[in-house]
Parts: structure tokens; C-alpha cells; sequence
């Protein structure tokens, strides 16, 4: 890279921040109170998931009929009750859940989860062990009293006794999904065969009420939802970040989804975060705060066309819609990404730029600063060769363990 190279960086990066002025702060929405007072009842989101549509081939395409699905989620924070949320956001048609159940269990990973069947509870949406998902909506099962450690599994059976049509998803969810026919979600497990892939069907969030003071939602595209991950290892920077923030009582929800874009929807990669920021923070019980790390895949993937000026005019957006929330905004720095597919200097210049803007605007209520943890020293355009997946994009799982590594306990006391 020449000197000339460099100085055109330098020049882009000044006219942005030129034209970067502090934003004023957003008057709040009538009738929304503080994060501090929705979180009454000291129900937490220990797990969660970002659901996109389903993909064109696959179980999330053609649904199910007369079939249990069981899934396993990592908690992150503990209780002594649990909830679930069941999600039919992209369903083309009502969707009848038979009958739902949970029972704790450590699963070794990918294998079928065995679970003891004396310990598995029903689940009951108003009282009633059935309940009919609308189009477009979610419901919440009404809490059942169950213990459930820190840092353990829990795992979900689902019931759909008729024809489901497509199903609302996570795509990437780097676990393992079983199916089963029939009614079986008090199945000790011999019952259930591995469905192909690693999405995740219709459960989006575990909630518990414990001691944990609150939730940090963790908000991206694929890096945070931990593309190159190991399966069922539960090792991408939200599980391990989760990790230390036990320390502070502290649930971690991940609400990355792989290909996610600030400005765009993107099918089976979800909608535009700009418009997908309400579901998937704003509404996730207890949440206290949010770290976004968004806008790599605007700008490599439009080739530097869209401009830095523009993801900051996106993450503006975002800090706004937290802070009449009543919460907490956290700026991510984007992760270097020299030498993987679309790479373009323009790209390079909007990603330097809107980096500078969130080290240095103060829009942000913190930065957590992924792009000084993952790059490599000599070459700081690019990862550090022991943190990169092999894309020269995506970071490994030692890199993940840095990125977690990275953030400061400090910002959520």
C-alpha cells in the first residue's frame, strides 16, 4: 500500500468526521419507561436467538406435520422459574403448537440428547398445554417453577401436530436440531434422528427469574453469530463473553444473524438491522444494554458503495432507538477484513472511517474496540493469522476468546 493510498485514507476519514456533527439526543416515546422499571419481576433473558424467514430448501421450507422438534440452548444466567418464546414472525399461516416441554440436561455435542424423563415439565401458553401462534406474532409460556444452573443446557421439545407450512428460523444457529414423529415430548431421546444443518425452529428466547441483575443484548451479522464456530461447542464471542459476564450477573443474548446488513434486508439473513432492532433488543426482557457491531457487509458487499457516511447515519439510528428505551448503546468496532472476498480500498476507507467515528463522536455510550483485539500488529489491515477462520473475514474461535477478552466489564457495573 503507498503513501498515496494512505493519505487518501487519512483524507476520507477527516471529511467524514467533518460531516459526523454530534447528534441530538431523541426525545423518549411517550409511554415507554426505563429499562429499570420494565425489568419488575426480575425476569432475565438468559438465551435468545434472532428468527429471519425460512430458506428456499430444507425443513424451514416445507415445515413439519405430526412432529416433536428438540433443540438445545446454552443459558447463560440461572433461575429458579423459566419461560419460553415461541415465534411464528415469518409463518405464511397460524401455527398450532400441540404441546411444549423442558427438562435441564448436559448434551454432548451433537450427540442425540438423552434426558431423563422424570425431570421433564410441560409447558402451558395461558394455562393451556396447546396454543395457535397468529402470523406475525410470538407468544410467551407462563412460567414453570424449575431450577436451572448458570452456564447449562436446557432442552426444548416442540409438538406441531398438522402441517406447519414454512417455519420461522435462525439458519446459523451452529447447534444441533432433532426430529422426532409423532408426539413426543416426553421422549426419553432414542426417538429422535439429527435434522441436517444447524438452524434453530421457532424458539427465540429463554427467560429466567433469578438474582441476575439484567441482559446484554449482543447485536451483529454473522460475526457475532459466530460463523466458523464449532458446532454445539457453544464458542462464539456471545457464548464466551457470556461467560465472564457472570461475574456481574449479567444474561447474554445473542442477536447476531449471519449476512445481516444496517440498511438492507437480506432474506434468510434477516431484515435490516435498522429494522429489526426493536424485536430483537428493545423487547428482550431485562436488557440493559446493547453492543452493536454492524456494517461490514454494507460496505463489502456493495463494494464500497455505501458510504461511511451512511453506516454512521444507520448506527445514529441505533443509538437513538436504544436511548429512548432507557438503555445503554455500546459501539463495536469493525473487525479488518484484508484479503476476503470483496475487499476494495474504497471499502477499506469507509470502514477506517466509521471506526474513527466510534472511538472518537462520544455518540456511543462505550466502545468495545474488536478491530485493536483481532489485527494483526504488523499488518493491521488484516486479522491476526491465529485469530483467522481462513476467510481472512470471520475470526476463529481463539479469536472469539479475544474478542470476549475485549469487552470491559466495567460498562455494565
Amino acid at each position: 500500500m503507498g503513501d498515496t493510498w494512505v493519505q487518501s485514507l487519512i483524507s476520507a476519514i477527516a471529511a467524514v468526521m467533518a460531516a459526523a456533527q454530534p447528534m441530538v439526543p431523541p426525545t423518549p416515546i411517550a409511554g415507554q419507561p426505563p429499562a429499570q422499571v420494565r425489568k419488575a419481576g426480575n425476569w432475565v433473558g438468559s438465551w435468545a436467538t434472532a428468527v429471519t424467514q425460512a430458506d428456499r430448501t430444507g425443513l424451514s421450507a416445507t415445515g413439519v406435520a405430526n412432529t416433536t422438534l428438540r433443540q438445545v440452548v446454552h443459558l447463560s444466567v440461572g433461575g429458579n422459574s423459566v419461560r419460553i418464546r415461541l415465534s411464528n414472525r415469518f409463518g405464511t399461516r397460524p401455527l398450532v403448537v400441540g404441546r411444549t416441554t423442558v427438562v435441564p440436561s448436559k448434551v454432548t455435542a451433537g450427540a442425540t440428547p438423552t434426558v431423563e424423563i422424570l425431570q421433564i415439565l410441560p409447558l402451558t401458553f395461558k394455562g393451556k398445554p396447546a396454543v395457535t401462534i397468529p402470523v406475525g406474532a410470538d407468544v410467551i409460556s407462563d412460567p414453570v417453577s424449575l431450577s436451572v444452573a448458570e452456564d447449562s443446557d436446557l432442552v426444548i421439545s416442540t409438538y406441531f401436530p398438522s402441517a406447519t407450512g414454512p417455519l420461522t428460523q435462525h439458519p446459523a444457529g451452529y447447534a444441533t436440531a432433532f426430529s422426532a414423529y409423532g408426539e413426543q415430548t416426553t421422549g426419553g431421546g432414542a426417538q429422535y434422528r439429527k435434522i441436517p444443518g444447524m438452524a434453530r425452529f421457532v424458539v427465540s428466547e429463554v427467560d429466567v427469574r433469578g438474582s441476575a441483575k439484567g441482559a446484554l443484548v449482543l447485536f451483529g451479522d454473522s460475526i457475532t453469530d459466530g460463523a466458523a464456530s464449532p458446532m454445539d461447542r457453544n464458542l462464539r464471542y456471545p457464548d464466551q463473553l457470556a461467560d465472564l459476564l457472570l461475574l456481574r450477573g449479567v444474561g447474554a443474548l445473542n442477536a447476531g444473524i449471519a449476512g445481516n446488513r444496517l440498511l438492507a434486508n437480506a432474506g434468510s439473513s434477516g431484515e435490516a438491522a435498522i429494522g429489526r432492532f426493536e424485536r430483537d433488543v428493545v423487547r428482550r426482557t431485562g436488557v440493559q444494554a446493547v453492543v452493536v457491531l454492524e456494517g461490514i457487509n454494507d460496505i463489502r458487499l456493495t463494494r464500497g458503495a455505501i458510504s461511511a457516511t451512511q453506516v454512521i447515519a444507520a448506527h445514529r439510528q441505533l443509538i437513538a432507538r436504544a436511548h429512548a428505551a432507557g438503555l445503554k448503546a455500546y459501539g463495536a468496532t469493525l473487525t479488518p477484513y484484508w484479503a476476503s472476498a470483496q475487499y476494495t480500498v474504497g471499502g477499506e476507507i469507509a470502514r477506517q472511517a466509521v471506526n474513527q467515528w466510534i472511538r472518537t463522536s462520544g455518540e456511543y455510550d462505550g466502545v468495545v474496540d474488536f478491530e485493536a483485539a483481532l489485527r494483526d500488529p504488523k499488518s493491521p489491515l488484516q486479522l491476526l493469522p491465529a485469530y483467522d477462520s481462513g476467510d481472512h473475514l470471520h475470526p476463529n474461535a481463539v479469536g472469539f476468546t479475544a474478542m470476549a477478552k475485549a469487552f470491559d466489564l466495567n460498562l455494565v457495573g
